[in-house]
């Protein structure tokens, strides 16, 4: 009781509203802004015991950067599985814009002031929900942010789909292949502030400085803003801009869709090369029909479900989000927190024409 008494107290001072956010499936800042304003998690309170018992009846929140975004839908549908089996509740509030940034942060006040105790982000912006996420802690809300972090220091730990590294190297080492390591190439981008868009774009410029890129030129980075019709016409726009263009890089669920669903209806398709991040519900006719060879993605399902796992773990006390801790999350196996409270999903998968069908989200 005493605990519900102080969340109401200082969701009573929650009423704040921070600057702009932005993005979806893919969104944020860059690692040094974050790295630059903040250098660790927040400090945990207390010592984790590996063996506590998992608590059951918890109320776990989760707010993707938007509701009605397919690859949320499933990361969530993945977050509500675990919730229910570890036996507790769990809801999801959210806005249906992915540039909704006073709508997110309304959102980690709602759920503030509804006591839960546990929320699951994935942050639009590294910076905007800091004020309200540090509110919910002071609470005594478990933060958790996934997909998209915000700074370390406004939540206990940031469940990545991957390293940031990985994704952002492997994406151009998969074009730069299918282009024959020659050419000129572009990205297509979800929003300007995306963090993690932008984390995996400097991994991208890190990776082409290598000297077997020689041959390859980045000559620009769109903004789709994860809108299907805005990533449509900045493909079409690239193409009439840059008439040689080799490549495409879009490391965004809803940008690889609209760019592969131009490049299919035009004179480009099979001739510039797409790759990415992206579902195989939605690339699989691009695949096989030949506008794309082959992109990658984790699995959203497991990314949620990690979220939910470490949620509760933080809930039960049997972490605190500091480095070198380690938890069993169920069947997914055994996971160590890394530094800045970072837990790593694992490798990303390549789709292609071979194995795509072995897949269903």
């Amino acid at each position: 009781m005493r605990r519900a008494s102080i969340r109401r107290t200082c969701a009573a001072l929650a009423a704040v509203t921070s600057l702009a956010l932005a993005a979806t499936a893919c969104g944020g800042t860059t690692k040094d802004d974050v790295n630059k304003d903040s250098g660790r998690a927040a400090s945990p309170a207390g010592k984790a015991d590996p063996n506590a018992e998992t608590k059951k009846g918890l109320t776990v929140g989760f707010l993707p950067k938007q509701v009605n975004n397919p690859y949320f839908t499933t990361a969530d549908k993945g977050g509500e599985k675990a919730v229910k089996e570890l036996g507790s509740s769990y809801k999801e509030v959210g806005p249906s814009s992915a540039t909704d940034t006073a709508g997110q942060v309304s959102y980690v006040n709602t759920l503030t002031q509804q006591q839960v105790d546990a929320m699951a982000v994935s942050a639009q912006d590294p910076g905007a929900l800091c004020t309200a996420l540090k509110q919910a802690m002071s609470s005594g809300i478990k933060v958790v942010t996934y997909d998209s972090d915000t700074k370390p220091d406004c939540r206990h730990a940031f469940v990545s789909q991957a390293s940031a590294e990985d994704l952002g190297r492997t994406e151009v080492q998969l074009l730069a292949e299918q282009i024959g390591y020659k050419g000129e190439i572009a990205i297509l981008s979800a929003a300007q502030t995306a963090t993690n868009q932008n984390t995996w774009i400097g991994y991208m410029k890190e990776e082409l400085k290598d000297p077997k890129y020689k041959d390859v030129k980045l000559v620009r980075i769109a903004y789709g803003n994860d809108d299907a019709q805005q990533s449509f016409q900045q493909t079409q726009g690239l193409l009439q801009e840059y008439p040689n263009l080799k490549g495409i890089i879009s490391p965004t669920t809803v940008g690889i869709k609209a760019a592969a669903q131009y490049l299919s209806g035009s004179k480009y398709k099979g001739k510039v090369k797409l790759t990415g991040l992206g579902t195989p519900d939605d690339m699989r006719k691009y695949v096989k029909n030949g506008t794309v060879d082959a992109f990658e993605l984790w699995d959203p399902a497991k990314l949620g479900e990690l979220a939910a796992r470490t949620a509760v773990a933080l809930s039960s006390g049997q972490i605190t989000g500091r480095e070198g801790e380690t938890f069993t999350a169920g069947d997914m196996g055994s996971y160590t927190i890394g530094k800045d409270g970072v837990i790593n999903l694992g490798r990303p998968t390549v789709f292609d024409a071979e194995n795509i069908d072995r897949f269903d989200f």
